[in-house]
């Protein structure tokens, strides 16, 4: 039976993927095999000692400890595409009533005071302050070419705009995926000065950390717009309101509100939206646990940010998994281990990433305990599990 803790509330949808003849979920439980949350910050959190994977039912891992469960040889899942739509319909949202003046003209409205002949007559007056303009002809820059980035940018397409899209690191697949009238920039700053507007959906880290900052934004087109609805950090807060004070840029709409975002002039703040439909989080929830069940139960990876993508068919016998540091060797060690308790090999995969290398076994007969533990001595294995 496997224990999974749950640290934040998980669809429904997706808890009924782990079988309760297998599974045991719950809030609160002892020694868990597997750890399921969205946001909740597990950098102060200790980790069990059983703890044999986790899984976040979303796109980030910023709320994760993933050097540390590096070192454990944990691996750490996530739901890349899951709330994708969720995410584009958002952002194609937030275009179509920005550039109609939709927040500024709704908010005008619900100050008014009067009759309704007098109303009328305020609505007539005040009308042209909210003339805005239409999207079809404009020109969109699109920062990050993921799952979210290519929905955004064939959407925006659909919709008569022009679009640049810049991803240094596009995978084939997302490739395949994108509209062929989107156009490549060759950098950020060679987008900005193209674009009337841009959004970014770019995970949050050291190369990502202000993006959008002020040296950039001195090279941007006039009158830009800039979205963010990827991660609080990506762009810089205080460089776009100065940049929108000097009228280099017309305004900003992010999801992470802050104290000098809030009641600015021409910034609009949501409460961190993106992901928040009922379908997004059951999706997520859905992946994610499918994920983490096929980790547990047969040792394959898909969708994980620190160890490698692994997948090899149940060939009957049975399996032997090992996850080590990404050292000389250890293939040589394993099979060693197996042929020292007379063992015979059906099919075995390996395959690494960064630090980590994991291998699948699957033998002839049940494998003793002894191979366990002889495996266990070699420097650098972190883990080793029968399936």
């Amino acid at each position: 039976m496997y224990k999974v803790l749950t640290l934040n509330n998980i669809s429904v949808l997706g808890l009924e993927r782990l079988p309760r003849d297998r599974y045991e979920v719950a809030s609160e439980i002892q020694h868990p095999d597997a750890v399921l949350l969205r946001s909740f910050n597990m950098h102060d959190w200790e980790i069990p000692e059983t703890m044999r994977t986790v899984g976040r039912a979303g796109a980030g891992v910023n709320n994760i400890p993933v050097d540390k469960m590096n070192a454990r040889g944990i691996p750490v899942f996530n739901a890349p595409g899951a709330n994708a739509n969720a995410v584009k319909e958002l952002v194609i949202g937030s275009l179509l009533s920005t550039v109609r003046n939709l927040f500024p003209a709704w908010d005008y409205v619900r100050h008014l005071e009067g009759t309704d002949a007098e109303i009328s007559k305020q609505v007539e007056a005040g009308k042209k302050k909210f003339v805005g303009c239409e999207l079809a002809g404009r020109t969109l820059g699109v920062i990050g070419l993921g799952a979210i980035g290519v929905k955004v940018a064939n959407a925006a397409q659909a919709l008569g705009v022009k679009v640049i899209g810049y991803d240094p690191h596009i995978t084939v697949k997302n490739a395949w995926q994108l509209s062929a009238h989107v156009k490549q920039a060759l950098s950020v700053v060679d987008m900005l000065s193209q674009v009337e507007f841009v959004t970014v959906h770019v995970p949050l880290v050291d190369s990502t950390r202000h993006l959008i900052n002020a040296e950039k934004l001195q090279n941007a087109r006039q009158g830009l717009t800039i979205f963010n609805f990827s991660r609080d950090g990506i762009v810089d807060n205080a460089a776009v309101c100065e940049a929108i004070t000097a009228k280099q840029v017309n305004g900003y709409v992010c999801d992470f509100p802050n104290n000098l975002l809030i009641g600015h002039d021409r910034v609009i703040s949501l409460p961190h939206l993106g992901a928040s439909t009922k379908e997004a989080e059951e999706n997520c929830a859905i992946m994610v646990a499918e994920q983490v069940r096929d980790y547990l139960e047969n040792g394959v990876v898909h969708n994980s940010v620190n160890f490698p993508e692994i997948d090899m068919p149940r060939n009957g016998g049975y399996r032997l998994l090992v996850v080590n540091a990404n050292v000389p060797h250890m293939i040589e060690r394993i099979s060693a281990a197996i042929a020292n308790a007379n063992l015979n090999i059906i099919d075995m995969l390996n395959r690494s990433r960064d630090n980590i290398a994991c291998t699948l076994v699957d033998v002839n007969n049940p494998i003793p305990q002894t191979v366990i533990d002889e495996i266990n001595t070699k420097e650098g294995v972190l883990t080793v599990r029968i399936l």
